[in-house]
C-alpha cells in the first residue's frame, strides 16, 4: 500500500514539474517570438522601403557618355543600394507584353524614353532626404524628369511608425502577462509544497535552508523551459529566414545571440524570484492559515 502511494505521489510530482515546465517553455517562447519581431521590425520595413524605384527619364537628346556618367556616379552614390537602366526599347517590349498588344505598330513610333531606375537605401526613403535627391537629379541638363511614388513612401513611414509603437506597446504587455504566468505555475508549485515548508520550519531549519532547494529545483525547470524555448525560436528563425531568405534574418548572430540569452536568463531570474517570494510567503503563515 505504501509502495502504491510513493508511485502516486511520484507521478503527481513528475506531472506537476511537467506542467511548470510546458508552462514556461510556452511563455517564453511566446515572448521569444515578440522579441524577434521587435528586433527584425526595422528589417522588415527598409526590406519594404528599397522596394520603392525613383526613376529617372532621360531625354531623346542625352548622348551616350552622359547616361553612362550619371549611371556610374549614382552606383557610388552613398544613397543607392542598386541602379536599373532600362532603354526605350526594352521599356516598349516589356510594356506590349504587359498589355498584350504592340503599342508602336498603332502608334507608328516609340513615345517612351530610356530611363534609369534607382533603389535607394532604406534610410534614405523619406520625404526630405528623396525630395532633394529628385531636385539635383532635375537639374542636370539631359534629365527629363525624376518620378517616384511620394503617397506611398509617407504612407509607408507613417505606417511604420505606427506599427513600431504598438509592437513596443504590446511587447511590454506580453512581458507583464509572461512573468504572471511563469509566477502562477511557479506559486502554484510550491504550494504543493506548504506543510513540508512548515514542518521543515517547526523542526529548526532556518528560511534561507528551506528556500534553497525550492530555488534550485524552480531554476532548474526555468532553465529547461528556457532551452525548449529557445529550441522552437530555432526553429521558427530557421524556416523563417529559408521562406524570406532576403531579409538575412540569420546576419545579425550578436543581436540574436542576446535575444536568446535574454530569454534564458529571464527564465531563470523570473523563476528565482517567483519561487523566493512563494517560499517566504509560506514560511511567514502560520500553521492554520495554511489550510486557507
Amino acid at each position: 500500500m505504501s509502495s502504491s502511494f510513493e508511485r502516486y505521489q511520484k507521478r503527481r510530482l513528475i506531472s506537476s514539474y511537467f506542467s511548470v515546465v510546458i508552462s514556461i517553455g510556452l511563455v517564453l517562447f511566446l515572448l521569444g517570438l515578440l522579441g524577434l519581431l521587435v528586433l527584425n521590425t526595422k528589417k522588415i520595413a527598409d526590406h519594404f522601403k528599397e522596394q520603392i524605384a525613383l526613376t529617372i527619364y532621360l531625354k531623346d537628346t542625352a548622348k551616350e557618355v552622359e547616361i553612362n556618367q550619371l549611371n556610374k556616379s549614382l552606383a557610388l552614390a552613398e544613397y543607392t543600394r542598386t541602379t536599373n537602366y532600362v532603354s526605350k526599347e526594352e521599356a516598349a517590349e516589356a510594356h506590349s507584353k504587359e498589355i498584350g498588344e504592340d503599342f508602336m505598330e498603332f502608334l507608328g513610333y516609340n513615345p517612351l524614353q530610356n530611363s534609369i531606375d534607382v533603389y535607394l537605401k532604406a534610410d534614405y526613403i523619406s520625404s526630405g532626404e528623396i525630395d532633394q535627391i529628385a531636385e539635383d537629379l532635375t537639374s542636370k541638363s539631359f534629365v527629363d524628369e525624376v518620378v517616384y511614388d511620394k503617397p506611398l513612401i509617407s504612407l509607408l513611414n507613417e505606417n511604420v511608425t505606427r506599427i513600431s509603437f504598438w509592437i513596443l506597446v504590446v511587447s511590454g504587455i506580453f512581458t507583464f502577462i509572461a512573468v504572471l504566468l511563469i509566477n502562477s505555475s511557479i506559486r502554484l508549485a510550491v504550494y504543493s509544497k506548504r506543510f513540508i515548508i512548515k514542518t521543515m520550519q517547526m523542526v529548526g531549519a532556518t528560511k534561507r535552508f528551506i528556500r534553497r532547494p525550492f530555488i534550485w529545483k524552480s531554476v532548474k525547470l526555468g532553465m529547461i523551459g528556457a532551452v525548449l524555448a529557445l529550441a522552437g525560436m530555432g526553429a521558427v528563425l530557421y524556416y523563417m529566414d529559408k521562406s524570406f531568405p532576403e531579409l538575412n534574418l540569420l546576419n545579425d548572430v550578436y543581436l540574436l545571440a542576446g535575444l536568446f540569452a535574454g530569454v534564458f536568463l529571464m527564465g531563470v531570474i523570473i523563476t528565482w524570484l517567483s519561487t523566493f517570494f512563494a517560499t517566504q510567503r509560506f514560511l511567514n503563515l502560520k500553521t492554520d492559515e495554511l489550510y486557507y
